[in-house]
């Protein structure tokens, strides 16, 4: 199974998100609400159990982030809001995102479209450019298992919760 660690925005972000939208357009596969996250870290294909051993002492003691979502913006193929926080990129580090090849880049993906396809996204980032969700305290991370299975394309596996502020 895949695995990879998140943090998953509040139904009522995820609502303002799918409103800001609109109707999907054709020429994208467009990911789910229900899976919309924004992901920590990715570890490929892993144990369950072996990474929750390791992530609960990793996680343990680290405080609660407030996020928010921002504007789009793309990578080859992707089209995605951006993701605002402080400590957010220590969260991540401490879920393992140090240990990926590439820099960490909050971000939660809307879409994928063929490479080749580069300005496939470009109506939606202008419809999306002035995007800011409300600011929501993030209060725990899930571990997330995608692949082998039907049914929705990721699952929840665990959660680890998060230090409230000021404790």
């Amino acid at each position: 199974m895949r695995l990879f660690t998140a943090l998953r925005p509040p139904s009522d972000v995820v609502a303002a998100v799918a409103l800001s939208l609109g109707e999907p357009g054709p020429g994208l596969r467009w990911s789910l609400p229900e899976d919309w996250h924004v992901t920590l870290a990715y570890y490929g294909e892993a144990d369950p159990d072996e990474r929750t051993a390791e992530l609960v002492p990793a996680l343990a003691g680290c405080p609660a982030v407030d996020v928010r979502l921002t504007g789009p913006g793309t990578f080859p193929g992707v089209l995605w809001l951006g993701v605002e926080g402080d400590g957010l990129t220590r969260l991540a580090e401490a879920a393992g995102a140090d240990q990926e090849e590439r820099p960490y880049r909050a971000h939660l993906t809307l879409a994928r479209y063929p490479r080749e396809r580069r300005g496939a996204a470009e109506p939606w980032t202008r419809r999306l450019a002035g995007f800011s969700s409300r600011e929501w305290t993030a209060g725990e991370v899930v571990l997330m298992g995608s692949g082998g299975t039907a049914g929705p394309r990721y699952r929840e596996l665990r959660t680890f919760p998060l230090s409230a502020a000021g404790t």
